[in-house]
């Protein structure tokens, strides 16, 4: 039986050599919200998982679905992404060179 808390809940963020990861436990009712919006078969888009109420800085992606428990949001952002902006360190620095 899947856990639903009665807010939304955010991990601890954990890492490997390329991201940085987090997941979401939405609650029951959001969950209800989210499967209207893509019946399990396509990722959020940014816009979408904010307007279910999830907050975070900038850069994370909802980047998969963990069929077992769709209700549990899995997101990634680069190592060294700017939270403020949500722009990845290598991006920020080509940006800086394209403008010099």
């Amino acid at each position: 039986m899947p856990h639903y808390p009665e807010e939304i809940e955010y991990s601890e963020k954990y890492c490997d050599d390329k991201y940085e990861y987090r997941h979401v436990i939405l609650t029951k009712a959001i969950a209800k919200d989210m499967y209207r919006i893509t019946a399990c078969k396509r990722l959020l888009e940014e816009k979408e998982w904010r307007s279910l109420g999830v907050q975070q800085s900038y850069g994370w992606v909802h980047y998969e679905i963990h069929r077992p428990e769709p209700h549990i949001l899995l997101f990634r952002r680069l190592l060294g992404t700017d939270p403020g902006t949500g722009k990845a360190l290598a991006q920020q620095q080509q940006q800086q060179q394209q403008q010099q």
